[in-house]
């Protein structure tokens, strides 16, 4: 489990294909990693590999490939990461599953002087599971919403966010990985039974 709290932004030192899809080196400034532990990358849950020497090595299968914005990495793209939570760590975000449900791409940004406003599109079967000032993760990041479309959402960035995380540089037309509150997603079961 994440909280959606990105802590380091990595760089993608190389690709290579495998039977099952591709595997990554990624630099990042992560120096205790463990073969083994989970990492989110650009919000997509990676097991690491292999690890050292200030990179970790993960894989996905041509099923993670095909969903989320993973199969059009390439060398030298910068990552948002994320570690698991441990038990004893705050929940600053909100409950991140690492789990991409589907991806969206920068429509517009519209700065101002203290935050700037992003919209998303967004895939038409997700948009039951968003509510204005709801939770959302883009990228790997936990986000409240500001207003929900039937095709599209905003959210605003405060200076934070556009400093710490890739959504800083992200431009109209960039592709992003979205996870809608797995909360909600519990709620519209319960209520279908």
């Amino acid at each position: 489990m994440f909280t959606g709290l990105v802590d380091d932004i990595g760089t993608i030192d190389r690709v290579s294909e495998t039977s099952a899809g591709r595997e990554f080196v990624i630099r990042s400034r992560y120096a205790d990693l463990v073969d083994g532990e989970s990492v989110a990358v650009n919000g997509a849950c990676l097991t690491v590999r292999d690890c050292g020497d200030g990179r970790f090595t993960v894989a996905a299968v041509v099923t993670t490939l095909g969903r989320t914005t993973i199969g059009g990495w390439s060398v030298g793209k910068r990552v948002n990461l994320e570690r698991a939570m441990r038990a004893s760590d705050r929940l600053g975000g909100h409950i991140v599953q690492g789990h991409v449900d589907g991806t969206g791409s920068v429509v517009r940004r519209t700065p101002s002087e203290h935050w700037e406003l992003v919209e998303i599109s967004l895939p038409g079967e997700l948009e039951r599971y968003l509510v204005a000032k709801g939770s959302i993760t883009v990228d790997g990041i936990s986000l409240t919403l500001v207003e929900v479309g039937a095709e599209s959402f905003t959210v605003s960035l405060i200076p934070e966010t556009l400093a710490r995380t890739t959504l800083g540089f992200k431009q109209p037309g960039d592709v992003v990985n979205l996870e809608v509150d797995v909360i909600a997603k519990y709620v519209e079961k319960m209520v279908r039974q």
